[in-house]
């Protein structure tokens, strides 16, 4: 596909719809967060939209009742092609020739199926002029959840660590709060509230027995969907995640075999209870990455202990790494933020690209993206 030359103009109003659809992330699935700018002839934004919780209205409907009458011979910049099927509701690219726009550029064909550039050509039928990849990088980093569900059938996958300098998570005891600080730890709330669902091992749940909610003000709301890999059926009913779950959603992820068992324990309580296949007294973390995709995640963030960790590393399930280091050091003694991996050579190791760093009080915050071959 040949991308359209683009202005400096177009290039702005598509920064602005990408900053807004920023705003939906882990609110939305298991729809896209896209973000919506209508822009008049005379270069004025006269409507702004972004995908609100529960993934409805979508951004460009909230942008049309925005901009009203306004929107007639508008531009409308759009981070993913305007939706062509009917569903809950009507088709967006039916919206925009109905409002009577002039333009639609859009930085993303959407790959479902359902649509597929089936958008793009009905708002071409109605002589709407569309332009198709401006910022198309950007918006693909940020839906890059939604997309893994759509075309690889998983979503996303990052895993948060925690640390010493030296890469230790905990003494040899076992004590682990707090390694880092309150700013960082702030941040690692904040990174919840951005994310589908939060994903532990039972190990982490009985020991540590944490709420794994987003405590910060204003942001309660957003916290995700907490979920428990729970290969032996141990969760005790007491456990906060699950006296809890009627405010937060709580989903225990146990074994085929153990379905029924576990479903007929949780019976009386608001925990959602899923299986996966278990391979050789592990499971099987593609297939558990698969049935959350089927239950429409797009985005799940890891804060577990190093044996989930070194699984999900080791079956190449892990596309971003945060990795929270304070400036301490506990020694070999302590307890390693990843599993052994069994690596021998350095051909084999896992490598990741740096994509930024930053200090986050006396902390260090670094984030790393999975290398791809594309």
């Amino acid at each position: 596909m040949t991308i359209p030359a683009f202005s400096d103009d177009d290039r702005h109003f598509m920064r602005v719809a990408l900053s807004l659809s920023k705003r939906g992330l882990g609110n939305v699935w298991p729809n896209p967060s896209v973000g919506c700018v209508l822009v008049s002839p005379q270069g004025t934004i006269v409507g702004r939209g972004f995908t609100k919780p529960g993934g409805r209205p979508h951004a460009e409907r909230v942008a049309l009742d925005e901009a009203a009458e306004m929107a007639r011979n508008a531009t409308a910049y759009v981070t993913l092609e305007p939706c062509s099927h009917f569903g809950v509701s009507p088709p967006c690219a039916a919206g925009l020739i109905e409002a009577g726009v002039k333009r639609v550029v859009s930085a993303l064909e959407d790959p479902d199926d359902r649509v597929s550039g089936r958008g793009h050509d009905m708002l071409r039928d109605a002589g709407i002029i569309v332009d198709v990849g401006l910022c198309s990088d950007e918006a693909r980093h940020i839906n890059s959840g939604f997309l893994s569900r759509i075309l690889s059938g998983r979503p996303t996958v990052t895993l948060k660590l925690a640390s010493t300098m030296d890469g230790r998570s905990a003494t040899k005891s076992g004590e682990s709060k707090w390694i880092t600080g309150s700013a960082a730890r702030e941040q690692g709330h904040l990174l919840r509230a951005n994310h589908d669902a939060i994903l532990v091992g039972a190990n982490t749940v009985l020991t540590d027995n944490p709420t794994l909610t987003c405590r910060i003000a204003g942001r309660y709301e957003q916290s995700p969907v907490r979920i428990i890999l729970d290969r032996k059926g141990e969760v005790p009913l007491s456990t906060d995640m699950v006296t809890s779950a009627h405010n937060v959603p709580t989903w225990v992820v146990t074994t085929d075999a153990l379905l029924r068992e576990v479903s007929e324990k949780f019976t009386e309580t608001d925990v959602k209870v899923l299986s996966a296949r278990c391979d050789n007294d592990h499971f099987d973390l593609n297939d558990v990455m698969k049935r959350l995709g089927e239950q429409g995640l797009t985005r799940v963030l890891v804060e577990s202990g190093g044996i989930l960790a070194a699984g999900l590393v080791r079956d190449n399930l892990v596309d971003c790494i945060v990795h929270f280091s304070a400036p301490s050091i506990i020694g070999a003694d302590g307890k390693a933020m990843i599993a052994d991996l069994g690596f021998d050579r350095l051909s084999d190791i896992s490598r990741f690209r740096r994509v930024s760093v930053r200090a986050v009080g006396e902390d260090i915050v670094t984030t790393y993206e999975k290398i791809t071959d594309s």
